[in-house]
């Protein structure tokens, strides 16, 4: 028993050595290709094995003939061993460096593509990471494209819009200075009328803007979605009774809401006029609301006609106004875009889908707590 806790003792010493200098290479080859990692490794076993052996027979545990036998069988392990790892390394390799050309592709905007034959988990593991991060990079530059149009539109139509007006407003402000103006009390109400016009303009650039730089700040209160929708229609009946167009509340249950009071109201009003302006005259527009287990639900229903399938996902893009015939004069296309950054500041949702006659906007909140 004695002798056999020695050999152990004896092995492990001279394995533990070998070890030792198999860990110090791979500190100092850190940086070179796998296969030589490998091949450092295979060689560690082969030589931990010989070590020990060595330092067993150094201790006299075996004789010359037993000694060369070990030597021999290590050697000859030595080299299928190496060979076996120099063989795997270069297939890991191989793989890897498929893997990222592969890479690069998707990098350069294109779509990875996993290559072709087998592989270990860990690199089928990675192509699938890397497939998915396709896939998200590819929605990303989506997303990019259509914010990059949505602001090209933006700009043009205020450019479009700013420029109309001021034009209007030099031509009868130089008429007024020049004193050649038939009725001067009407270009003053015009002008008043148009500066008007552009405040209104600018307030919405400016709550958008606030909405894009996430610095719009809500003060939450509990209030009666009965008492809000109300202020808001009466609010937009001056409006309606312009167009002709009747305003239809009685859907609306009295429930309670968590919401900033003001910014809702925004909301409510931008889709009553969005409504009113698009609904033909002697049309109806709807309003009603709803709670169901989780949410408390919001509707806008317009006598538009319906909007074109494929405009649908971009009713609540920035600047995007739909056709010039649907189009209000005095719109920017920023009203629906508000809605929705006030909407989702309020962890709410916004929708539109088409009905019978027009469509139907729709604003969903989370119903508030007991």
């Amino acid at each position: 028993m004695r002798d056999t806790v020695l050999i152990a003792l004896f092995a492990f010493v001279g394995a533990a050595a070998a070890g030792l200098l198999g860990a110090c290479v791979l500190l100092l080859i850190r940086r070179w290709s796998l296969t030589a990692h490998l091949a450092v490794v295979a060689g560690v076993a082969v030589t931990a094995m010989l070590a020990g052996t060595l330092a067993v027979a150094q201790a006299m545990f075996l004789s010359a003939h037993d000694l060369s036998v070990v030597t021999t069988v290590v050697a000859m392990a030595a080299v299928v061993s190496t060979v076996t790892a120099l063989l795997l390394g270069r297939w890991v390799v191989a793989r890897s460096r498929d893997l990222a050309l592969a890479a690069r592709s998707f990098g350069d905007g294109g779509d990875f593509a996993a290559p072709d034959g087998p592989a270990t988990a860990e690199l089928a593991a990675l192509s699938r990471e890397l497939e998915a991060t396709s896939v998200k990079l590819a929605e990303s530059r989506d997303r990019e494209r259509a914010l990059e149009s949505s602001r090209r539109e933006l700009v043009a139509w205020i450019s479009h819009d700013l420029r109309t007006p001021l034009a209007g407003l030099r031509a009868m402000a130089e008429a007024l200075e020049d004193g050649v103006a038939a009725e001067p009390d009407r270009y003053l109400r015009q002008i008043r009328t148009e500066v008007e016009r552009l405040n209104d303009m600018v307030g919405d650039l400016f709550e958008l803007s606030r909405i894009h730089a996430g610095t719009l700040t809500l003060s939450p209160s509990r209030i009666s979605l009965y008492d809000l929708v109300g202020d808001a229609l009466a609010g937009a009946d001056p409006l309606a009774r312009e167009h002709g167009v009747r305003l239809v509340g009685d859907r609306v249950e009295p429930v309670p809401v968590e919401v900033d009071g003001r910014e809702m109201s925004r909301v409510l009003g931008n889709l009553l006029v969005n409504a009113i302006r698009r609904t033909p005259s002697d049309g109806t527009v709807a309003v009603a609301a709803r709670r169901s287990a989780e949410s408390v639900v919001l509707s806008v229903t317009d006598g538009c006609g319906g909007i074109p399938e494929e405009d649908l996902p971009r009713v609540f893009d920035t600047g995007w106004r739909g056709t010039h015939a649907r189009t209000p004069p005095a719109g920017a296309g920023l009203g629906l875009a508000i809605v929705r950054g006030i909407v989702e500041a309020h962890r709410g949702s916004t929708t539109v889908r088409n009905v019978t006659g027009g469509c139907r906007f729709e604003v969903t909140l989370p119903a508030p707590g007991p």
